[in-house]
């Protein structure tokens, strides 16, 4: 009976073996998928190491030339960082090796330790070796070295404050309008370049924004159109308020003034306006998007709102004059319509806005 059972257990363990072994037999897509990865982020590895050397080469020869080292430092310099780059391909070949043994040796749900490294990734802020993006997302191993002397940034702008409108022939303490009401607000994205080479001195400003200039009549009044004149009538009821909001969308350039502070690294350098002093004159030009009037007044006892649209015969073509003057990241800023607000009128009113402007990296 014993003898029986033996072999049974044997005929059992041999049908196991088989199964399992068939089993390995079988394609898996997927894990070789993740092999054909791994391979693949092999070469990605050697290239971006190459990078990373190419760029320590280039600041090395400009610090030759720049006469801040030897011809002898230089050679040196760059075997040094030529030995480290192949040691870091080396090294990081090694592990890619290890995770492709390791998934030919077992199954295609097999996970890694720190496996979260070679997916797409996002990076929030900047890396002391990595590209100048303030976010990036994608492959760990494309982020790539950031270049030596960068003489372009952006920024976010975001502005506004209080809005009126020069009159001609009149003071502007006679101003038909507001003075706390009215409003402006603008946001856009602007490009900063170096203008000069070896100095932040100097600097170009330009890009995009949209302009929203608000205009709130005093006395009751509201804006009309008779005969492409645009005049300002008291209202038939009291009303709650009453504005014109006119936006552009326009082009700013201004020359930007102001001290920096050089950083110098190992393999950048960049000037920061951080906690600094500038001054910005320019100009802008565009063109209008549209004017809207808002009115809210009491009717029998209900709120009633209404919105008019176009109809206001508005500058189609914008353009004026800029500036601002201010530290770090914040200004006070000033900018005044050379073109009048009104096409074709007896009387010209030229928009004038006074605010806070931001300019945010």
């Amino acid at each position: 009976m014993q003898t029986i059972i033996k072999y049974m257990a044997l005929l059992v363990l041999g049908l196991t073996m088989q199964i399992i072994n068939a089993q390995d037999s079988i394609p898996n897509p997927e894990k070789q998928e993740k092999i054909e990865a791994l391979i693949k982020e092999k070469a990605a590895v050697q290239d971006q190491e190459r990078a990373f050397l190419k760029t320590r080469v280039e600041v090395i020869n400009t610090q030759l030339e720049q006469g801040k080292i030897t011809n002898t430092e230089a050679e040196a310099l760059k075997k040094e960082a030529a030995k480290k780059h192949a040691l870091n391909i080396e090294s990081r070949l090694a592990i890619l090796d290890r995770k492709i043994d390791l998934l030919t040796r077992n199954s295609s749900d097999y996970v890694f330790e720190n496996e979260q490294e070679d997916i797409d990734y996002l990076r929030i802020g900047g890396v002391e070796d990595g590209n100048d993006s303030f976010i990036y997302v994608g492959k760990k191993e494309d982020d790539k070295p950031r270049k030596y002397d960068k003489r372009t940034s952006s920024e976010l702008l975001v502005a506004f404050g209080q809005n009126n409108a020069l009159i001609d022939g009149e003071s502007f303490n006679d101003s038909p309008y507001k003075i706390a009401g009215s409003r402006f607000f603008e946001i856009g994205w602007v490009w900063k370049t170096r203008v000069f080479q070896n100095t932040n001195f100097l600097r170009l400003k330009y890009g995009f924004s949209f302009q929203m200039n608000g205009l709130k009549p005093d006395d009751n009044k509201y804006f009309v159109n008779q005969n492409d004149q645009i005049l300002l009538e008291e209202y038939p009821l009291n009303l709650n308020k009453s504005k014109l909001t006119v936006s552009n969308f326009v082009v700013p350039v201004h020359f930007e003034f102001g001290p920096s502070k050089k950083i110098e690294k190992d393999e950048y350098f960049r000037y920061s306006t951080t906690n600094k002093f500038k001054i910005g004159l320019g100009g802008y030009g565009g063109f209008n998007l549209g004017a809207r009037q808002k009115l809210k007044y009491n009717l029998d006892g209900d709120d009633k709102k209404e919105k008019q649209k176009g109809n206001f015969n508005t500058t189609n073509l914008v353009y004026g004059l800029s500036g601002y003057i201010g530290f770090d990241d914040m200004a006070l800023y000033v900018k005044y319509d050379l073109s009048p607000i009104f096409d074709n009128q007896t009387v010209n009113q030229h928009n004038i806005s006074v605010g806070l402007r931001f300019d945010l990296d």
